[in-house]
């Protein structure tokens, strides 16, 4: 089969596109006709600086398809299904293998592009808002890189949830696209202090909760914008700077801190998050909620796909096609 492999770490340019061996079926496994790969976040730390389980190395862990191939213990998945699945690595290629539990399967007549860019996503924004951030109707959340993946996941359901929703991004024109997604107030981080303009619109109060994809001093500063006992949740770290968190910050307003990964939860709260994707995969195909995807590049220009996402200039999933 095709696949973008690497051999080292490094940046998109290790990227390559070659002939490899297909994977095998494990026996609690089924093997995947790769349709659409969404380029996640931790794709991206995953090339520059995770050990390679390979040599060469398929990276990704989501991806939608079609089944082709189930292990011998499956008994709840069949050949011919669609699904989206996450897996340990190896969703940049044609054909991915996955733990037949971490996989779901498709509402009727879903679009697959849409399904391959939602458990990750939209199932990390239910939880830093609700499992972890316990936002309730009448707060307000703010929302950092709006018009991520993430962000629009989280803009949707905080707003639909009834809270008031700020959210950051770069420049008034990518700002203006998030309201109709329920955004209340864009703050544009290249020209506005953040933690000024959500304290200035609430009253010198500070939000009850923030979504911090970015990390090191976004994150530091996302504790000054929270008011008194208000709740900070990191999930990434795109900003890619090691400044540290003062944990007196905390401290002072009676703040608390919460990091969520959303492999980790799945695998130890398993019933209960897979339950709750599947609840948003049938939400997106109802349309309910809005999938958005930048971009779709041929799985031959991954590197160009990496580099994209990199750019901070997409708007919403970038996606390869096999």
């Amino acid at each position: 089969m095709k696949a973008a492999v690497y051999y080292a770490n490094g940046g998109p340019e290790v990227l390559r596109y070659e002939d490899v061996p297909a994977p095998d079926c494990g026996a609690e496994d089924v093997v995947i006709q790769v349709a659409s790969v969404s380029v996640e976040g931790g794709d991206l730390i995953n090339r520059e600086i995770r050990p390679l389980a390979h040599i060469p190395h398929i990276v990704g862990y989501q991806c939608a398809g079609t089944i082709v191939a189930v292990g011998e213990e499956v008994r709840d998945r069949r050949i011919g299904q669609k699904v989206v699945a996450i897996l340990d690595w190896g969703s940049h290629a044609e054909l991915a293998a996955a733990p037949a539990g971490d996989t779901w399967v498709l509402p009727d007549g879903m679009d697959i592009d849409q399904a391959a860019a939602v458990p990750v996503a939209w199932g990390t924004a239910h939880e830093c808002l609700f499992a972890f951030g316990s936002l309730q109707a009448g707060e307000t959340v703010l929302i950092h890189a709006g018009a991520g993946a993430l962000g629009l996941a989280a803009i949707q359901l905080a707003k639909r949830a009834g809270a008031r929703v700020f959210a950051t991004a770069s420049g008034a024109a990518r700002l203006d696209l998030l309201r109709p997604f329920g955004m209340d107030l864009g703050i544009d981080y290249r020209s506005d202090d953040f933690v000024e303009v959500a304290r200035r619109h609430t009253d010198g109060r500070g939000v009850d909760l923030v979504i911090d994809s970015i990390a090191g001093r976004n994150l530091a500063r996302s504790i000054e914008a929270l008011a008194w006992r208000g709740r900070a949740i990191t999930v990434g770290v795109s900003g890619r700077d090691a400044e540290g968190l003062d944990p007196v910050s905390l401290w002072r307003r009676g703040n608390s801190l919460h990091g969520v990964y959303f492999p980790t939860l799945l695998d130890r709260e398993h019933a209960r998050v897979h339950a709750m994707v599947q609840q948003l995969l049938d939400q997106v195909a109802r349309g309910e909620l809005r999938v958005v995807v930048d971009r779709v590049f041929p799985l031959s220009e991954a590197a160009d796909a990496h580099r994209h996402v990199l750019s901070r200039q997409a708007f919403g999933r970038v996606l390869l096609r096999p």
